[in-house]
């Protein structure tokens, strides 16, 4: 795909060339040399995907810039992250074709049905194993009011729950003996139980409805992922456990005023939890309830939800973009420890890390969840620029498409995502 003469929108769209696709274009059965193009792909550098999503969204007009291609002018939400430009693309034009509103928000990484098998879930249950932690779910400044609104789902649809305490993730992450002898004892216990559950329920299968025999096979899903999951904290349960030198604050920073202080100390855990390899999979839901912040010492002139429904009022623009660069400060601390840390190969471990930044809310004013600002960062991405879909093109890719070109990175073989089935490897690679 390749940018119209003056246009900044990329208005076609082509299907990747592939062996398969080749040969089915051919007549009869043709067997071909083996050639570069349909090489099998190397074994993926990239080993960890983490997601960051705003459930009040971001503000697009300060988001996105003016510029497509390479050389745009760094838009002002962003400013924070202008150190790592050359680490991160931006995507205007992208979206799932949800439905509107803050009960869909988590679209995000579900795709166009909300609260379905979300994106981190897929990945975690495909690569999570290979770590002591499939998967970590975090959240800031949201307290006990994100029920029915987490970011992240199980394949049948359970909404995971999130740490909000960096004392809790800390213990997560780095558990001493006596406590890893207490999980242990836990999981075992569970298990049994999940056992004498399984040998009930199957018993009782036979006799049931249909219609109640496929509920139950659902249920006896949901159970083998956690017999899984269970089964893997017991193997690794005796590895040996890192112990980083880092002071945790006196007291967890879990009041909603206290959000931006919380994002700091977790991006911190989340850093040191991708160097120990302690998981391949987090996600980090930035929440908004009415808590008033002060930025540089003088407080907003509203609340942060009041602040996300400006209707347009520039004083209300104005805090609230002051807001979101608050946070893209910590995300660009984030990326800087990646960028300076190392894996086991002597890499940054930026090149071998999928960030995704987003939000499944386009226009929290209007509560669209059309046109969602998206930032990809690390990867081993060819990065440094504006990617601007046109939305209203024929055959415009979904953001659905970017997330199979993530998952392929990671190594999966994935050919499709909730209502999307193509990827975007000829714009982003």
């Amino acid at each position: 795909m390749s940018l119209p003469g003056n246009s900044d929108k990329l208005d076609s769209f082509r299907m990747p060339t592939s062996r398969r696709r080749f040969l089915h274009s051919s007549l009869g059965s043709l067997a071909l040399p083996a050639l570069e193009a349909f090489a099998a792909p190397a074994p993926p550098p990239v080993r960890t995907f983490v997601a960051v999503g705003a459930y009040l969204g971001w503000h697009a007009p300060a988001f996105y810039p003016k510029q497509s291609g390479a050389h745009y002018d760094i838009p002002p939400l962003l400013e924070p992250l202008a150190p790592h430009r050359d680490h991160f693309t931006i995507f205007s034009g992208l979206d799932h074709r949800a439905p509107n509103g803050h009960d869909a928000w988590n679209n995000f990484l579900c795709g166009k049905v909300p609260g379905s098998y979300s994106l981190d879930q897929i990945i975690a249950d495909r690569i999570g194993q290979q770590s002591r932690i499939p998967s970590l779910h975090l959240i800031a400044g949201a307290s006990e009011h994100t029920n029915g609104r987490q970011i992240s789902y199980t394949r049948q649809g359970v909404p995971l729950p999130e740490i909000e305490r960096p004392s809790l993730l800390y213990k997560r992450l780095f558990m001493s003996r006596a406590d890893r002898a207490r999980v242990a004892y836990l999981l075992s216990s569970g298990r049994s139980a999940l056992d004498e559950v399984l040998a009930d329920s199957k018993r009782l299968h036979a006799s049931l409805p249909a219609s109640d025999q496929a509920k139950l096979s659902e249920y006896f899903d949901s159970v083998r992922t956690v017999e899984r999951r269970m089964a893997r904290q017991i193997q690794t349960i005796d590895e040996p456990v890192p112990q980083p030198n880092y002071q945790l604050p006196e007291t967890d920073p879990i009041t909603p005023n206290l959000m931006m202080e919380a994002e700091q100390v977790l991006y911190d855990l989340m850093a040191l939890a991708i160097e120990t390899e302690s998981t391949r999979v987090i996600t980090f839901g930035l929440y908004g309830l009415g808590q008033v912040f002060s930025i540089d010492g003088q407080p907003l002139s509203a609340g942060y939800h009041a602040l996300s429904h400006h209707g347009n009022d520039p004083g209300m623009v104005r805090d609230l973009v002051k807001l979101e660069r608050s946070h893209m400060a910590r995300l660009a601390g984030f990326l800087e420890q990646l960028r300076t840390k190392k894996d086991a190969q002597n890499r940054p471990l930026l090149d071998s890390t999928i960030v995704l930044v987003g939000t499944g809310m386009g226009d929290a004013s209007r509560h669209s969840n059309q046109n969602l600002p998206t930032l990809v960062a690390g990867g081993g991405f060819t990065h440094g620029r504006h990617l601007a879909i046109d939305r209203n093109a024929p055959n415009a890719p979904l953001l659905g498409d970017l997330y199979i070109t993530l998952m392929q990175r990671l190594g999966m073989e994935a050919g499709a995502f909730s209502n999307a089935s193509r990827n975007l490897n000829e714009l982003f690679s």
